[in-house]
């Protein structure tokens, strides 16, 4: 059985999931899924800049914290872990709040996984200056990591 991480910041679409579950074919695969969502860890003029690149000036003028949010995250990671299982794959997870890529090392460690996808919506600036995840995860796991952009806006 192939064991991925999977790092995320929503809950995954359907397409998402039929995604990251073909990715290996008909080999078996079990997730050890990270949810952290975009809030408070993130930056938010970096998140305001990401929308006006993307054209979302409402967006872009009203990034703030969600006191709401830790509700959503748990929410959406019981959401994200359903969809796993109903494709019949291995997941557990876990929500993060501080240092996603300590964490990261630890369960890819951990598990012994093969690899780690990160799945998010584009980042532009921080894709741009290699602050997203995939990029600092890539000098810190050990394992491939592979960046895929996730198929809804959140």
């Amino acid at each position: 059985m192939f064991t991925s991480v999977l790092m995320i910041e929503k809950a995954l679409t359907t397409a998402d999931v039929d995604f990251v579950t073909t990715l290996h074919g008909d080999e078996g695969v079990a997730f050890q899924v990270m949810l952290q969502p975009r809030g408070d860890q993130a930056d938010r003029l970096l998140r305001a800049i990401d929308d006006v690149a993307m054209g979302e000036l409402d967006e872009a003028a009203h990034e703030r914290a969600t006191p709401e949010a830790e509700g959503q995250a748990e929410q959406a990671l019981e959401v994200s872990l359903a969809a796993l299982h109903a494709a019949g794959c291995e997941a557990e997870g876990r929500l993060i709040e501080d240092h996603p890529l300590d964490e990261l090392k630890s369960i890819v460690e951990e598990a012994e996984a093969d690899e780690v996808i990160v799945l998010t919506d584009p980042h532009y600036v921080e894709e741009f200056f290699h602050r997203d995840w995939a990029s600092r995860a890539r000098h810190k796991v050990g394992v491939p990591v592979l960046k895929l952009f996730s198929h809804s806006k959140a």
